[in-house]
């Protein structure tokens, strides 16, 4: 179970009295067993060998879903930054979950919750409040992070096709496990769509546990979001996180010609041709405020500024 810091930063007078969440429970060990599977099966490809139609299909469906997550779950079913037509979006969704990454709708309501909690008690992937490996993966296995909260996804709810995949998640991962396994063999199978399955999640999991550690900060935020260039290109542009955590509401994350934002340049292209519309930009206020350089005051400083729970008056246990 993860051992959550209260104190490693204060908590926002907005949460005064709310109860703690429990952290008392076993994570749900065989579901985390399943994933560690998954983890196993590219070194079947130390028996089979792997040719090159094996790895170009694990380049290829790495960024191909590592789009799917961040274009997808992230910048439309979770900020709805663009819009597009319900048939795009059914694709979106199925090819977001060949990513195993569970559904749609589930995602979508984490994420919109972290960004209400974030780095706060009931955020449930800050690394500062709760670790290393639980932000990065163990969390998906906490039993209260499970079901999918609905109240967060009203807007996605009622769409009869995103509930039945959500609640089918694993229906898009095993079907692109079989088309790699039938097209490409044994061979396919482990590093066409195993080894770019872990490769996918690893990149997608460095935005909870490393994008709240490593980087710079540009803007002032309540939590400990960075900018960092190198997740950035791992993850198609998430890697601007100070920046998304500033300013959720726009498309693009990188806001400077030279922040490097792939996820974007996608979308973009995909408005010219009609797969998408109504993206929408980072303000004119928001970009005035970065380019003037000043070093943003610390997490802790901003809480305090705003107003912090006294110390004397802790938050409730639950």
């Amino acid at each position: 179970m993860a051992k959550l810091n209260v104190d490693v930063l204060p908590i926002p007078a907005k949460f005064n009295g709310k109860p703690l969440p429990p952290m008392d429970k076993p994570y749900h060990w065989v579901e985390f067993l399943l994933m560690v599977a998954i983890h196993l099966l590219p070194f079947g490809a130390l028996y089979t060998g792997a040719n090159a139609a094996d790895w170009a299909v694990c380049i290829a469906l790495y960024w191909i879903r590592m789009f799917a997550v961040t274009g997808g779950y992230h910048r439309y079913f979770a900020h709805r930054t663009f819009k597009t037509s319900r048939t795009f979006q059914f694709i979106l969704a199925f090819l977001a979950q060949t990513s195993s990454q569970k559904g749609t709708l589930w995602w979508a309501a984490h994420h919109r919750k972290h960004h209400k909690f974030s780095d706060t008690p009931w955020d449930a992937h800050s690394p500062a409040r709760l670790g290393f490996w639980h932000s990065h993966m163990m969390w998906f296995y906490y039993p209260e992070n499970n079901p999918t909260d609905l109240k967060q996804v009203r807007d996605l709810a009622k769409f009869p096709e995103l509930v039945w995949l959500n609640k089918h998640w694993k229906v898009p991962v095993i079907a692109l496990g079989l088309a790699c396994g039938l097209t490409l063999g044994w061979s396919g199978l482990f590093i066409g769509f195993g080894l770019s399955t872990v490769l996918c999640w690893h990149g997608t999991f460095t935005i909870n546990s490393l994008s709240h550690v490593f980087g710079s900060r540009r803007f002032a935020t309540t939590d400990t979001s960075r900018n960092n260039f190198l997740l950035a290109l791992i993850t198609m542009g998430e890697g601007w996180h100070n920046n998304h955590h500033h300013y959720m509401g726009s498309t693009r994350q990188g806001f400077y010609w030279w922040e490097i934002d792939m996820t974007y340049y996608i979308l973009k292209a995909m408005s010219w041709v009609g797969l998408v519309w109504d993206l929408r930009p980072v303000p004119e206020s928001i970009l005035e405020e970065g380019r003037r350089g000043v070093k943003p005051p610390s997490p802790t400083e901003v809480i305090r500024a705003q107003g912090a729970v006294d110390s004397e008056q802790p938050v409730q246990a639950a």
